[in-house]
């Protein structure tokens, strides 16, 4: 993030504020917007919003020139598009729009401008490349997203303020408290686990705060607090697995004791038969041994 980036979408806010006007969206001015919309007109809300989000995309990957100074030849700028984007949808309800992925579907993924190639830059052919990358962002509950919008806005208007000058810390600096406390609430929420995009997001905003934060390091009166570590929290799936892992690794394991004992058990049996089988075999031949001495006693008591 730097401070070229964020007066773009500074641009697109004062041209289309991101609160309701008596419960309608309102472009102030549509000089940035005209070109992206149908005949230069934008009746429709969702219409509007889609303008927006193609400006954007322009300002920041429309040319090797955009994506080298005002995305800093970083394609993760996408994610504060995607935060954008996402609260102004949030903002009211739209026909057979309930989330991001809906957006796609009717709007980038059957838009030309979305699928335009783009000269001279290696990382990506078209805007919908990039978006293809971040996949996972669009998967997103919409009101999970539009969370991040808050923090977002402050970062950006530090930026703004900041304006690449160490002289304006201390004012830029005045948003950082705030930034800090809605970061916290996003640090602390069951969302953030190891592997998901809301950590990404996370993880965005917390790389940007602390670059403006070391570039006014040491300057008077710039007060930057520090960001808490992100939470290190397995995701309920993986866990589930896991456990599910231990349960058939106890239940292997106590199938392999019992086979064990069992095997121990037909051991027992076989060396206590065979105990029985001779001691059964001894039985009959002391039993035929003992009749034979009786017989010959009795032919020599007969002889006497």
């Amino acid at each position: 993030m730097n401070d070229s980036m964020c007066r773009r979408f500074l641009v697109v806010r004062n041209s289309f504020p991101d609160q309701l006007v008596n419960g309608e969206y309102k472009i102030n001015d549509d000089q940035h917007f005209k070109q992206y919309c149908s005949n230069q007109k934008c009746d429709k809300d969702i219409d509007k919003i889609n303008a927006g989000c193609l400006l954007l995309f322009n300002e920041l990957f429309g040319s090797t020139y955009s994506f080298n100074n005002h995305a800093k030849n970083n394609i993760d700028a996408v994610y504060y598009i995607i935060i954008w984007l996402s609260y102004m949808l949030s903002l009211k309800s739209h026909n057979n729009i309930t989330n991001l992925n809906d957006f796609y579907n009717q709007y980038i993924n059957k838009n030309e401008k979305y699928k335009q190639s783009i000269t001279g830059v290696t990382e990506y052919n078209s805007y919908k490349e990039i978006i293809d990358k971040k996949m996972d962002l669009l998967n997103m509950d919409n009101n999970i997203i539009s969370k991040f919008y808050a923090p977002f806005k402050l970062l950006y208007e530090m930026y703004t303020n900041f304006d690449e000058n160490t002289s304006n810390c201390k004012t830029c600096s005045g948003n950082a408290y705030q930034f800090v406390e809605k970061y916290k609430e996003l640090n602390g929420d069951s969302n953030n686990n190891d592997t998901s995009p809301y950590r990404k997001i996370l993880s965005r905003l917390s790389t940007d705060y602390n670059n403006l934060k070391n570039k006014c390091k040491g300057v008077n009166d710039s007060d930057f607090p520090i960001l808490p570590e992100i939470k290190t929290t397995k995701s309920f799936v993986k866990s589930s697995e896991e456990t599910a892992q231990k349960i058939i690794q106890s239940s292997v394991q106590s199938s392999e004791v019992t086979s064990s004992n069992s095997s121990i058990g037909n051991k027992l049996f076989t060396v206590l038969s065979i105990f029985g089988a001779i001691a059964f075999f001894l039985g009959i031949s002391y039993k035929y041994s003992l009749f034979g001495f009786r017989k010959r006693s009795q032919k020599q008591h007969l002889r006497g």
